[in-house]
């Protein structure tokens, strides 16, 4: 897949709780990649954060009607562009 060309690029592991954006790149192994993608998440769609544990801890998110709880060393393979207005 092409990556999207994003305006102000971000790490999906620096989002915010209830702060929204659109995947534009996963640069995880193969493996890893195929998993997210089984589960929805591929460029293009939209992610929104739910909530975020203590400490670093692993982050729950949501694709669509998904929900999946990624650490965080994960959501720091992901790129987004966040939503301009997040509710």
């Amino acid at each position: 897949m092409k990556p999207l060309k994003p305006l102000n690029p971000l790490l999906l592991r620096q989002l915010a709780t209830g702060e929204s954006a659109t995947i534009i790149r996963l640069d995880v192994d193969h493996e890893l990649q195929k998993r997210l993608v089984a589960l929805g998440m591929r460029v293009g769609k939209a992610v929104k954060v739910i909530r975020r544990a203590a400490f670093g801890g692993p982050m729950h998110v949501r694709i669509g009607t998904t929900e999946i709880i990624l650490r965080t060393a994960e959501a720091a393979l992901i790129s987004v562009a966040p939503d301009s207005a997040t509710p």
